[in-house]
């Protein structure tokens, strides 16, 4: 197996094979959380505007995203996990997910032949998928802030994964302990606008919380998110 760290938005376009786009903080983590609440279904989109194109057609549908950190204005909710979690029951409820970094990733993710994502939260459940799949080459993208520069928590979930399918049991505590002095220090500092709230750094940042991994269907647009347990 041919194991590829890559990294931003320029790694995802050059990822080939079973791709994985990784976005700890938070992309990848809340879609875990939305579908732990047992949500209908999750739609990565691109663009703003297609989101609210999308609830203008379904007006059921609840929009969560986030440009440069931020809750996008008119969304239902941000790109957060505890916001997610502590706000309105979204069992059976389809949710529309747009973010800065991850689902961008996705999307410039063209020459895979397929792609999964993945965060800290679900990343041992990623290593089983992988083995399963037993695919020639691996493409683990650590997307990064916005696609542009490289984050810690990106990079140690990436190299995380590739650790679990080379066989070793890496301990990682003491990196993720590192985080909140570096790219996690954003969730320490009080903001007006309440992007990043304390909360969510400790939740992205829970090794191996959940057993499933979300695969994303190409087959028609919107894409969609399909849950495997593993």
């Amino acid at each position: 197996m041919d194991i590829r760290i890559l990294h931003q938005l320029e790694g995802a376009k050059a990822a080939e094979g079973l791709t994985v786009i990784i976005d700890v903080f938070r992309a990848f983590s809340v879609e875990c959380f939305l579908s732990q609440m047992k949500v209908k279904d999750i739609f990565p989109v691109r663009e703003v505007e297609e989101c609210f194109a999308l609830k203008h057609q379904h007006p059921d549908y609840f929009l969560v995203g986030e440009r440069n950190g931020v809750k996008v204005p008119g969304f239902d909710a941000g790109n957060s996990p505890m916001e997610i979690t502590t706000g309105p029951d979204l069992a059976g409820r389809s949710v529309v997910h747009t973010t800065s970094a991850g689902v961008q990733g996705i999307a410039g993710a063209i020459h895979a032949s397929e792609v999964i994502v993945a965060s800290l939260v679900n990343a041992r459940a990623v290593a089983r998928y992988i083995k399963h799949k037993d695919p020639r080459v691996v493409s683990l993208v650590a997307m990064g802030l916005n696609g542009v520069e490289d984050t810690d928590e990106d990079i140690l979930c990436a190299t995380y994964i590739r650790d679990l399918l080379e066989g070793r049991q890496p301990n990682i505590h003491q990196q993720i302990r590192q985080i909140q002095y570096t790219s996690g220090r954003k969730f320490f500092v009080r903001r007006a606008d309440g992007a990043f709230p304390e909360p969510d750094f400790f939740m992205c940042l829970v090794p191996d919380m959940f057993d499933f991994v979300l695969a994303v269907d190409r087959s028609s647009y919107p894409y969609r998110m399909v849950r495997f347990d593993c």
